[in-house]
């Protein structure tokens, strides 16, 4: 903290903004003066912040899913190693990202960065730390205030409309030249490393890759860049999104995950023997993402919507087979050499909570290791070309699947699993009140 309060007072911090994801990876938290954040002052928010849906409901009480009694407070212990500027408030402002424990001081195992926590612990028990590395996808679309109308791309510096089919394109980057910057400029302010940017296939769809690292670290930083990415648009007077799948007919938005496990001590990558050849920590692992990963999907697809994205005939993976280089598939090994080796999970859409889709792939490859579940051949062919769907096929399903594997009760807490699944289930039933024009359109008029 002494630290801290020579940073604050170098810059002339005025402000402090205290923030935690919650279930859906929203920015929540407190805001006030600096003198009082270094004062020693204790923080707090009610614990049914963490219990309700997407469009702020508080869902019945079903299966485990229950409210504390008291709705009592859940303490917020700042973790000072993020604390950075934010560079788009008019006035010199500071954030710095939050841990939940309660009024006795244990972590609150269902919040997100504690379940990532939880799960990273598993792997340091026998010394290993896992490395990843996100690729996220987001549109580009006009300003959009009437959700009765669907969302359209924007103008861009040529002064007209994105159109799809741009993948790599350097001119379709260039369409956005000035918001590119401001997303520099506001990550350098943050200490946000981006990698790569490129246009992806979708009209006015980008993708930012972060380098590798630590889980949390990499978690926050992805939580971090879909507020600066919102707040570059804006600035430019347009959305950014990171809906699944924001437009009828386009590509979807995923959160690709890279993944590898290393020695605390040494640094060696676990994935590969001394000799260079695949090591079986590699294949359970893999083994392990083939069999866990269609019961944990709704941690990597969380709404309706997700589901959408996880369709046949689109760019996205709809089985669970895996291969080396191979994009059709839901696993993909990248070429590398043996000290690279790692596994590309690509079903998480972009919408999911970074915290808890890591948390996610991680447990399943976990699992795999400690059960010695063995892969299936990898496949050099296009996995879905037969049109299959080897993944639960919307919410409730994966609702139902999450709820029915027992070894997530220990990997995520049984507190977690009761309380995300009472969440998803209440976030369907809003879902279900709503009418859509594809049953305006055929169901009007014929049935």
């Amino acid at each position: 903290m002494t630290e801290a309060v020579d940073w604050l007072r170098v810059r002339g911090i005025e402000d402090v903004e205290c923030i935690t994801p919650d279930l859906a990876g929203v920015p929540r938290g407190k805001m006030m003066p600096a003198k009082k954040f270094t004062g020693n002052t204790s923080l707090a928010l009610p614990s049914a912040l963490f219990m309700h849906t997407i469009s702020g409901e508080y869902p019945e009480e079903t299966g485990e899913f229950r409210y504390s009694p008291n709705d009592g407070d859940l303490k917020l212990m700042p973790d000072l190693s993020t604390l950075s500027a934010v560079p788009w408030e008019t006035d010199p402002t500071a954030q710095v990202i939050c841990d939940l424990v309660d009024t006795q001081g244990v972590a609150v195992g269902y919040t997100p960065r504690n379940v990532l926590k939880r799960v990273l612990s598993l792997y340091e028990s026998r010394g290993w730390l896992p490395i990843v590395a996100p690729e996220i996808e987001f549109y580009l679309v006009s300003k959009n205030v009437d959700p009765d109308y669907p969302l359209v791309p924007p103008i861009g510096r040529s002064g007209r409309q994105i159109q799809g089919g741009q993948a790599y394109s350097i001119g379709g980057v260039n369409e956005f030249d000035e918001l590119i910057d401001d997303i520099y400029h506001f990550s350098d302010a943050q200490g946000l490393e981006i990698d790569t940017l490129i246009h992806e296939d979708g009209a006015a769809q980008l993708e930012i890759n972060l380098r590798h690292g630590h889980p949390v670290e990499l978690a926050d930083q992805v939580f971090m860049f879909k507020r600066t990415i919102r707040e570059a648009a804006m600035n430019q007077n347009i959305y950014a999104t990171f809906m699944a799948k924001p437009i009828q007919g386009q590509p979807g938005s995923a959160m690709h995950i890279h993944q590898s496990v290393v020695e605390i001590e040494t640094g060696r990558n676990v994935f590969s023997e001394p000799d260079g050849s695949a090591s079986e920590t590699f294949r359970h692992f893999v083994g392990g993402m083939q069999r866990y990963v269609p019961a944990a999907l709704v941690m990597m697809a969380p709404y309706v919507n997700s589901y959408r994205r996880l369709v046949y005939g689109m760019s996205a993976p709809t089985n669970v087979a895996w291969g080396y280089d191979n994009r059709t598939t839901a696993f993909r090994v990248p070429p590398s050499d043996p000290a690279q080796r790692r596994v590309e999970n690509r079903l998480p859409s972009s919408d999911a909570n970074p915290y808890l889709a890591l948390a996610a792939s991680l447990a399943c490859g976990w699992l795999g290791i400690v059960n010695g579940i063995e892969p299936d051949q990898p496949t050099d062919r296009t996995a879905n070309e037969d049109g299959g769907i080897s993944l639960p096929r919307g919410l409730l399903e994966a609702v139902a699947a999450f709820e029915a594997e027992v070894s997530f009760q220990e990997v995520f807490s049984r507190e977690f699993v009761g309380t995300y699944a009472g969440i998803k289930r209440g976030e369907h039933e809003t879902f279900m009140q709503v009418i859509s024009p594809w049953e305006r359109e055929y169901l009007l008029l014929q049935v």
